[in-house]
């Protein structure tokens, strides 16, 4: 994802929004899904899900998948769900891009790696998804895809301590992400 702004300095944080199920679109929750999260810490949030300028290790806490586990697993511990902002900073290169998450699916044997160049990822499992009807009719629930957004942390333009999400006049913003999948 590429921008340029033309004459005024300007916050630029692009993300992609794609809901994944790797089980199918019509096969239910993503739960049992397992990830790996190449990131020692979060941007805690507040009662509005907005990043209130921590930076929190993850160890110990709900939140920590620096090694493999289940999306459902320890949710419930996690009021509304997993709706929070990764700081990138562990884990292989390739490319010039860092291994972000590993996604799994143990119904398909399906697997997602994400990489990118992004600073951060929203990890998010449609915790306000309720009765969507999507392809082919189908209708999905709470928990039946799980978003990994490549992007600047949200609300940086507000925390002098979070990477800057401001692009100079002229200067172009890129990001770049990596989707394989592999069975």
């Amino acid at each position: 994802m590429e921008a340029i702004p033309a004459n005024k300095a300007t916050p630029i944080s692009l993300a992609q929004h794609t809901y994944w199920n790797l089980a199918g679109h019509n096969s239910g929750s993503i739960l049992d899904h397992s990830i790996q999260i190449w990131a020692k810490h979060v941007t805690p949030v507040n009662e509005n899900t907005i990043p209130t300028g921590e930076i929190m290790p993850v160890q110990d806490t709900p939140f920590d998948f620096t090694t493999e586990h289940r999306i459902g697993e320890r949710i419930n511990n996690v009021p509304g769900g997993y709706d929070h902002n990764y700081v990138l900073d562990s884990g292989d290169e390739k490319n010039g891009l860092k291994h972000a998450a590993k996604l799994k699916d143990p119904s398909s044997s399906r697997t997602l790696d994400l990489w990118t160049d992004a600073p951060g990822m929203q990890f998010y499992t449609a915790n306000y998804v309720n009765g969507i009807t999507g392809k082919g009719g189908a209708v999905y629930g709470k928990h039946a895809g799980v978003c990994l957004e490549t992007q600047g942390f949200p609300n940086a333009i507000n925390q002098p301590n979070f990477p800057s999400v401001v692009v100079q006049p002229g200067a172009k913003y890129k990001h770049t992400m990596l989707f394989e999948f592999s069975a």
